[in-house]
């Protein structure tokens, strides 16, 4: 199984920069990830993207904030789990080195 995990920010509440200690861990999380095979992809999603519409053939594109301004969303994660509450798991990892805030976890349905 594979889940998407991203993280909720609040724009209201500018977030510092991460501590170079939590960089580096982070690095070694992820390194850890990749190497074990659980970590998939990770990245970041500005607040701002294209929207393509298609009506009755007639493609118009949107340049806009694609997220409600109260939920922008930070960074994610693709990782690999045998099951919701072993990628639950995986998260409360990330979650514990970049500090508080929200995390959400959702199954993608595919090819592994």
């Amino acid at each position: 199984m594979q889940f998407i995990t991203y993280q909720l920010m609040d724009p209201t509440t500018p977030a510092a920069p991460p501590s170079p200690q939590v960089l580096a861990d982070l690095a070694a999380l992820t390194a850890e990830g990749f190497k074990e095979g659980w970590l998939v992809s990770t990245g970041g999603l500005p607040p701002m993207g294209s929207r393509l519409h298609n009506s009755l053939g007639k493609f118009t594109v949107t340049d806009a904030p694609m997220i409600e301004a109260k939920e922008l969303m930070g960074g994610f994660a693709i990782i690999r789990a045998k099951s919701l509450d072993e990628a639950i798991e995986m998260c409360k990892r990330f979650r514990l080195l970049i500090g508080d805030g929200v995390s959400e976890i959702v199954q993608i349905y595919g090819p592994d």
